[in-house]
């Protein structure tokens, strides 16, 4: 038993809760930054409702099948918190082979999510919505709904223009930072798949599995937030 305690840890239980209040320690940390970023939205959503309402369009019409991109996502993301769920459990059983496909399909995923995510922010650039010195340029379809928009609400088009941009600026910076994260979980779990393919987990050590799949459940929940206030909440 003493191979698989740190020199530091007294036995393997008080290893284990250590590594997982580290952990939850760490995403408290995490609720507090989503957490501004999701307040910020929120109000100036608020306060410019016809130029995020505008966004919200734009941002849910890129479509598969006649699903959104973000809809697809998310059932992306749902069903890697299942594999990742599986995975766990394989690793506390002792299922070393069941852990890896569960790794695999949970990086497959991942990867499946940057991937669409991409595709969107090609689909944004073309539309010319990046908040970018000489890049944001809304396409004539666009700028002929602002104008619309401005007269309907009798609102000066250049500062709905503004608001407009600002969207976009909350849209890319919020999602931007989501996918950094799927990119490190990508990794983490690049290390624990090459960890179980050398039979380093078992029922009495499978924290890391544990601790990981923690990170990964929480990027998944931020998802399910961002995902209505980005693409639904109209």
């Amino acid at each position: 038993m003493s191979d698989l305690v740190a020199h530091q840890f007294d036995d393997l239980e008080q290893q284990t809760e250590a590594g997982t209040l580290g952990m939850w320690t760490f995403l408290a940390t995490e609720v507090l930054f989503f957490g501004g970023m999701i307040c910020g939205y929120t109000i100036y959503r608020h306060l410019y409702f016809p130029a995020w309402h505008q966004g919200s369009l734009i941002v849910d019409n890129l479509r598969w099948f006649g699903i959104s991109s973000g809809a697809w996502n998310t059932a992306v993301l749902l069903t890697s918190s299942l594999t990742v769920a599986l995975g766990v459990r394989a690793a506390k059983l002792g299922r070393n082979r069941t852990l890896l496909r569960m790794l695999v399909a949970t990086l497959l995923l991942g990867i499946a999510f940057l991937g669409i995510k991409a595709a969107e922010y090609t689909h944004e650039y073309y539309e010319g919505v990046m908040p970018c010195r000489g890049v944001f340029h809304p396409d004539d379809e666009i700028s002929s709904n602002l104008q619309h928009t401005a007269g309907e609400q009798q609102i000066n088009q250049s500062f709905l223009l503004h608001e407009f941009q600002l969207f976009w600026v909350f849209y890319f910076f919020m999602t931007g930072v989501h996918a950094l994260h799927m990119v490190i979980g990508i990794g983490l779990f690049t290390y624990l798949l090459i960890e179980a393919r050398r039979g380093r987990y078992t029922p009495q050590k499978h924290a890391q599995v544990e601790v990981m799949g923690l990170y990964w459940h929480f990027v998944d929940l931020v998802w399910i937030f961002l995902f209505p206030l980005l693409y639904l909440v109209r």
